[in-house]
């Protein structure tokens, strides 16, 4: 790995050791979720009893404002709200809207389950949201309510993606995480109910994110095989990527039906192109979805940190950078068994 290693960055925006360069920031405002989605919150682990973070726990909207601000000094251009579920977090316009405001930013994104969006898509674009992703794994009421943990919500998660489009909110991106034996069989019916509407449906590789999940590289479904699938029904062709470090290969149907997404991210890793800082609801800054620590920047904020002092926090960690789990993972898992990651739901995907 040495002889890929960059030279560190000194000037004001950073790159890691590998030289990516950093440009998007995943906030998770809220770690409560209304599901127990069988890959990231599944039910058995988090109870009704579980115990999540206090409010006063969580980075108030002030505090977040002023951490995203030093993220765009330092190169962020794209930010992602996400949970848990965070359409839970009262108010949330408001943040988005003076997020909206800030020098730097060019694309604020949400990823919601959908449950609540019916609710609130109007104010959310009011407030300066342009983009949204609903995660939704089946349009089988009985494959739905098993992969979200017995919710049988599927109607108000249907609901939510029509008010998005109506709000402006389009094209909608729905993200389906692909498991084996559970619901890889009802890939194509998702294709058929979205296809030629303003929604673009996008098929995640099953992940070992957290350590709950249950995971087993048996339960992958690759991408090639979804992609020839998806062709033998609707010719589709590949297009170029939107921007770097895009995570979804696009593919466009060839009757001009729109596009498909797939994310290979286990079957082939895009680590060489990630540019995600993640930040927590309790304001840990975490620089890979399979991280094992994240540094507090809450203690700094309410300990009275200058902005300096907090840039620097935030610039050393990722200019000195190198992770790559998915590209090591099976040499990971078998040097470190017990490799303990962070939970999805704590960061958001």
């Amino acid at each position: 790995m040495a002889n890929n290693v960059h030279p560190i960055n000194d000037h004001l925006h950073p790159v890691d050791r590998l030289g990516r360069p950093l440009r998007d920031l995943r906030i998770s405002v809220m770690d409560r979720c209304n599901f127990r989605c069988l890959y990231c919150m599944p039910k058995d682990a988090y109870r009704d009893g579980y115990r999540f973070l206090e409010s006063q726990q969580r980075l108030s909207f002030q505090e977040i404002v002023r951490v995203t601000r030093l993220f765009a000094s330092l190169g962020v251009r794209k930010l992602r709200l996400t949970g848990g579920e965070p359409l839970l977090r009262t108010n949330l316009g408001d943040l988005i809207g003076d997020l909206s405001s800030i020098t730097g930013i060019e694309d604020i994104a949400l990823t919601t389950n959908g449950v609540l969006l019916q609710q609130y898509a109007a104010d959310l674009y009011a407030n300066g949201l342009r983009r949204v992703t609903v995660s939704l794994d089946s349009l089988d009421q009985t494959v739905f309510k098993r992969m979200s943990g017995g919710f049988a919500a599927l109607d108000e998660v249907l609901e939510g993606i029509e008010a998005a489009i109506a709000a402006g909110l389009a094209p909608v991106k729905i993200n389906t995480v692909v498991i084996r034996g559970v619901n890889d069989h009802a890939v194509l019916e998702l294709v058929e109910r979205f296809r030629g509407r303003p929604v673009i449906v996008r098929f995640i590789e099953f992940m070992d994110v957290g350590n709950r999940n249950g995971w087993r590289p048996e339960m992958v479904v690759p991408s090639r095989e979804l992609i020839d699938r998806v062709n033998a029904r609707w010719p589709i062709r590949p297009l170029s990527e939107n921007y770097r470090g895009e995570v979804a290969r696009r593919w466009a149907f060839a009757d001009g039906a729109g596009e498909v997404g797939f994310v290979p991210s286990v079957s082939k890793p895009f680590c060489s192109g990630c540019n995600r800082a993640r930040l927590s609801s309790e304001g840990r800054l975490y620089t890979c979805l399979f991280a094992t620590e994240g540094l507090d920047l809450r203690a700094a904020l309410r300990a009275g940190a200058t902005d300096p002092e907090l840039l620097r926090m935030i610039r050393a960690p990722w200019i000195s950078r190198a992770d790559r789990y998915s590209e090591l993972r099976e040499r990971v898992r078998r040097a470190e068994p017990g490799h303990r990651r962070i939970e999805m739901y704590y960061i958001g995907g």
